[in-house]
Formats: structure tokens, sequence, C-alpha cells
């Protein structure tokens, strides 16, 4: 099993808000992004530092709405926000002005 990393949310100044935890960045990311106001047609950046490393990775992210699955749970409304994330890069904060 693999241990869960922990990334911070950075925005371009480095202001540094919101922790993410997963065991890929991608799967950090796609936790962000569901919380993010991007759209297909306008995605927003995302800026993840792993916690203990220089690296921040850089994805482009944006939600859609889609129908719910058909074996939803009770309760659960006819659509759902779905989080999509595409990786853009990976700087490093020696690098990063």
């Amino acid at each position: 099993m693999t241990k869960s990393r922990t990334f911070v949310l950075r925005d371009m100044n480095g202001k540094e808000a919101g922790l993410f935890l997963g065991d890929e960045p991608r799967q950090a990311a796609l936790k962000a992004a569901n919380r993010s106001q991007g759209t297909k047609l306008k995605p927003v950046e995302l800026r993840l530092r792993e916690k203990g490393t220089k690296k921040v990775h850089i994805f482009k992210s944006w939600t859609e709405v889609v129908a719910a699955p058909n074996n939803k749970i009770t309760g659960m409304p006819a659509t759902i926000k779905k989080p999509k994330v595409k990786k853009v890069s990976v700087e490093t904060l020696d690098k990063v002005k």
C-alpha cells in the first residue's frame, strides 16, 4: 500500500493555503479541482507543492456537470460535478521566482 503524500495549494504569489492528500499529485489535483471554478473553455491553473520537497506540480483544471451514475445511492442528485485535470509541468522552487 502506498503512503499518502501531502500537497499544498499555492497561488501565483507563493502564498500557500489548503492541504490535499493523495498517493499521486494527480489525485490531490482532482480533489482541488472539485473546489475550483474552472470550466473546459476557461480552465484554472492549480499549483500544488509537495510537502517536504521543492517540487511544484502545475495542472490545468476544470469541472464538468454530468449525469449521476445509474447505480447512484439514495439521495444523490441527478447531476454531479466531475473534476478534470491535465498536467502542464513540474517546477522546482529554486527556479520559481
